[in-house]
C-alpha cells in the first residue's frame, strides 16, 4: 500500500465536500431566479473543473516542498481554472458561436 495515498484521503474528501457545497449555490439560485439556468452538463462540467483543480492543488501541497514553487503552481492552477470557467461562462476570450 502506498503510504502517500492514505495521506491524501482527508484533503481530497475536503475537496469533494467543498465542490458539492459550491455547486449548491447555482442549484439554489435556480430555485429563485430565471437568470440561472444550469443543465446537468453545466453541473458536471463545473464539478469536473473544481474537483480537478482542487485535487491538483492538494497534490501540489503534499508533493512540492519549496514554498515559492508551491505558491507558483497553486497560482497557475487557479489561473487556469479561472480562464476556463470565464470562457465557458461568457466566452470572454473566444466565441465559439458560428458566424451567420
Amino acid at each position: 500500500m502506498n503510504p502517500h495515498a492514505h495521506s491524501l484521503g482527508k484533503p481530497l474528501l475536503s475537496v469533494v465536500l467543498i465542490t458539492a457545497i459550491g455547486l449548491l449555490i447555482p442549484l439554489l439560485a435556480m430555485q429563485f431566479t430565471p437568470g440561472v439556468a444550469w443543465t446537468v452538463l453545466d453541473f458536471g462540467t463545473a464539478a469536473a473543473l473544481l474537483l480537478g483543480a482542487g485535487s491538483s492543488m492538494v497534490i501540489v501541497f503534499k508533493r512540492v516542498s519549496s514554498r515559492f514553487y508551491r505558491g507558483l503552481l497553486i497560482a497557475l492552477i487557479a489561473l487556469a481554472l479561472a480562464i476556463v470557467w470565464i470562457e465557458l461562462a461568457v466566452g470572454l476570450f473566444h466565441s465559439f458561436t458560428p458566424s451567420a
